[in-house]
């Protein structure tokens, strides 16, 4: 591919001008001496985009939508595969869940993290009653909601019920006073919450968009219980579980590492909200400046302007791994067909529209296609994951790979900004 071709595609695909992307590489390429990046990125994407078209006899003319449904007709295949190998697993119960428990936990061999002790977090209760759930569940105090029921499941119901606002800024109030001496090392814990939490669930959650969550502070991931009986949804559950093992066990390095700090519970609270920094900083620096957004922000707001500048994103960092875990699962039971899908994450290509001629971007990315055909009934497709996957393959490809930059993000964590 020319190097003008591969600018203008990779460009097009971030949504950037191709002049922002020349002065990039260009700074780039001056502070690692490597001068064909993009080039070298555009190619590999050319190259697996190929190998599934071959793969699933998807012609050169192909539509977009041609495309679209060759891709999710090949995710419901794994799918299935994934169904029959976790034991058509029931996703309203813990036993329902274990296997696909066992092999997130197996497969990301997560270490022991730093986090928050039970008592501590009872006490973080007492001091500040979460009134929709105790109302929700009919009890007085939250001695008797804790009495009653587990402190996880309340803490996991805090996100769901009493909403972000509440926990910005009231909840998250109670963690000020914190100190390393309210943590310790334990392991992670994977579980699903009791039926009722469902119920009370439905009443206050205005937006569904999975059913799995967790909790930084406290080590622990969380489902929410509900069937599995839409294509996608086992291996969007395992993808989850996967993906926030290894999240937690990121924020588990950080928080460590803040507890030698003057200032740990101002870090802590910083996380937990998932604070983003501003996007005139990366216009404020001589160098190269790429910084660290820690939420997938086009999931609210598409036109978001970090979206638009040099930026690293440790989500799609975790779904990279996630994503490398479900491969894994090829190499053990090679009956299972999703190795394919791995190094797809930042891949994606343009097709012409049936009936016109305008160019639309089908994104390769295993995460955007699970996305897609779980919500496939609402018309809902999804593209940002790997728009974000490729922002942090141009910043691996120039800087080293993976290793250095989850290295570097957590060494600039704090400043929200890598500069080169």
């Amino acid at each position: 591919m020319e190097r003008e071709d591969a600018f203008n595609m990779i460009a097009a695909t971030l949504r950037i001008p191709a002049g922002d992307l020349y002065a990039l590489d260009e700074k780039m390429a001056r502070a690692t001496g490597k001068g064909t990046v993009i080039e070298d990125i555009a190619a590999e994407n050319e190259k697996r985009v190929l190998l599934i078209r071959n793969m699933f006899g998807l012609y050169k003319h192909a539509t977009a939508e041609q495309a679209y449904g060759v891709l999710l007709d090949a995710l419901r295949q794994s799918d299935a595969e994934l169904y029959e190998l976790f034991r058509k697993p029931d996703g309203t119960s813990i036993e329902g869940l274990r296997s696909l428990f066992n092999f997130a936990h197996e497969f990301a061999e997560p270490p022991k993290g730093f986090f928050m002790k039970p008592e501590k977090a009872r006490e973080l209760l007492y001091r500040c009653p979460p009134q929709k759930i105790l109302t929700a569940l009919g009890y007085g105090t939250v001695q008797e909601l804790l009495a009653a029921e587990s402190l996880y499941e309340v803490y996991a119901a805090l996100r769901v019920v009493e909403g972000s606002d509440w926990l910005n800024e009231v909840f998250f109030k109670g963690y000020e006073n914190l100190t390393p001496q309210d943590f310790e090392m334990r392991q992670i814990t994977m579980t699903v919450l009791g039926g009722k939490w469902l119920d009370v669930a439905k009443k206050f959650q205005q937006k569904k968009y999975h059913n799995v969550s967790h909790l930084k502070e406290l080590g622990v991931i969380f489902v929410i219980p509900d069937r599995i009986d839409t294509p996608g949804e086992t291996m969007r559950l395992f993808g989850l579980l996967s993906h926030y093992v290894h999240e937690v066990s990121f924020y588990a390095q950080l928080i460590k590492m803040y507890a030698n700090r003057p200032d740990f519970a101002r870090r802590l609270i910083s996380l937990f909200r998932g604070d983003i920094p501003d996007v005139a900083k990366s216009r404020q620096e001589k160098g190269a400046a790429w910084l660290i957004v820690q939420r997938y922000l086009a999931k609210d707001d598409e036109r978001h302007p970090l979206l638009f500048v040099p930026h690293i994103n440790p989500e799609a960092m975790h779904w990279r791994k996630a994503e490398r875990d479900i491969a894994r699962l090829n190499d053990r039971f090679p009956f299972v067909n999703v190795g394919f899908w791995y190094n797809l994450d930042f891949v994606g290509s343009f097709f012409k529209g049936e009936g016109d001629s305008q160019a639309k971007l089908i994104s390769f990315d295993l995460l955007d296609n699970i996305m897609s055909l779980v919500m496939e009934k609402h018309m809902v497709k999804y593209l940002y994951h790997q728009q974000e996957a490729l922002w942090n393959k141009l910043f691996m490809e120039y800087m080293g790979g993976e290793e250095v930059m989850e290295k570097m993000i957590v060494e600039n964590f704090e400043s929200q900004a890598i500069i080169i």
